[in-house]
């Protein structure tokens, strides 16, 4: 290998393979040393323990993730001109499989974009952005005018950009959690935090400051537009509405009346006033009550007013350590709706969390129609929208399972 100025980290074979296959971390317990000194946030050289050089990425001592990769071309230097093109590919993919909805899509996708901890959400003409990483901190300078300027290249002038590093995560990385208007020439720094934007032809009021995550929920927008093709006619029960989004689209599509259920307070005045805002306050009946207790009092009351019921929880487990108590808690809400729902109904249900996969949602869901005594037909088995890519190689970035049945 030719010398190179960066320090250099050695790895164990489990790693090496790791890399090889194309993951892009290394965690501290595959490092072996002896390593050339070097200060965290820097970048470094990852080698096999035969000098092999397996890539570059950013070290961290601080995280469990001790290096995070960025490039496995010896060719790449990494200035200004090297993040100004991974930018520019990751910008000229979104439009390539986003089209006219562009303006609306997630423009960086963390690992999935080779951005390892980086995620930048677009909401019309205000960026939201959030960094888990010491790496992606330490070149955020560079890459946020870069960002503004690429994205006016495209007919999109920013108007804010917007920080949610509020994350646990961050402290592992050795951060502050904060949030805040980033300044730059040219952009706001004072506005209220919302912004109005439009999916599958639903309007939508974000809350880019207080909202959860970066305020909208925007790997869900083709699901939506799937579930709400099933409606026409139908009464749609929608469970963890958060802003009404399932609910809406439904309501759009033509169900004949459409409740929408959250246990946050805040979460059901958004949803109405998002129904507000699209003309939809008649058709659409917001709802502030626990999911699990609400379809219990409903099967013990025996009452099935709905023909259509959508399932979309929050992650119910974020480490592997809790997938046992997550797996009971999804196959309870899919039992309590597979029993609810006539012959002939309609079942939409899915999970966000990466360390319930595919197949042991489908597990439960075999077992939850079982119990319940109905056979599952199903419509389609869709995953996140492709502003969320899924890189194979990289099972984290495939989170999000969404499924359509019909229950006979």
């Amino acid at each position: 290998m030719a010398e190179r100025p960066y320090p250099i980290i050695t790895v164990n074979e489990k790693a090496a393979r790791s890399l090889r296959a194309g993951h892009p971390w290394v965690y501290g317990a595959e490092t072996t040393g002896p390593d050339c000194p070097a200060q965290n946030g820097d970048i470094v050289d990852v080698v096999t323990q035969k000098g092999r050089w397996l890539g570059a990425g950013f070290l961290n001592d601080h995280s469990k993730i001790r290096v995070r990769l960025l490039s496995r071309n010896t060719n790449d230097r990494f200035d200004e001109n090297f993040w100004r093109r991974r930018l520019q590919y990751a910008l000229e993919y979104r439009r390539t499989v986003m089209g006219p909805d562009f303006n609306t899509s997630r423009l960086i996708f963390g690992e999935a974009d080779q951005f390892p901890g980086l995620t930048v959400d677009l909401f019309g003409d205000i960026l939201v952005t959030e960094v888990l990483s010491l790496g992606m901190e330490t070149v955020k300078h560079i890459l946020y005018p870069q960002l503004v300027d690429l994205l006016a290249g495209y007919g999109v002038k920013v108007r804010a950009l917007y920080e949610r590093n509020e994350a646990a995560l961050r402290v592992k990385e050795g951060l502050a959690q904060e949030k805040g208007f980033y300044a730059l020439p040219g952009l706001a720094t004072d506005l209220d935090g919302h912004v109005t934007i439009t999916e599958n032809g639903v309007q939508y009021d974000v809350d880019y400051i207080n909202g959860q995550k970066t305020g909208f929920f925007l790997d869900q927008k083709y699901n939506r537009r799937a579930a709400a093709s099933l409606a026409r006619g139908r009464r749609v029960l929608d469970c963890f509405t958060h802003t009404g989004a399932f609910a809406l689209n439904c309501a759009l599509g033509g169900a004949e009346q459409v409740t929408a259920v959250d246990i946050s307070k805040d979460a059901v005045e958004l949803t109405r006033r998002n129904a507000a805002l699209n003309g939809l306050e008649d058709k659409v009946q917001a709802v502030q009550a626990d999911v699990f207790d609400l379809l219990t009092d409903l099967a013990k009351e025996k009452k099935h007013p709905y023909d259509y019921i959508i399932l979309d929880p929050p992650a119910f487990t974020k480490s592997g350590a809790t997938v046992k108590n997550a797996y009971r808690g999804y196959k309870e809400i899919n039992l309590k709706a597979m029993k609810l729902l006539p012959r002939g109904g309609y079942l939409a249900t899915c999970s966000c969390s990466h360390f319930m996969t595919a197949p042991l949602f489908c597990q439960m869901l075999r077992e939850a129609a079982a119990d319940a005594s109905v056979s599952l037909r199903q419509i389609e088995d869709r995953r996140q929208s492709p502003d969320h890519p899924i890189l194979w190689g990289v099972p984290e970035t495939e989170y999000l399972k969404f499924y359509l049945f019909q229950i006979v």
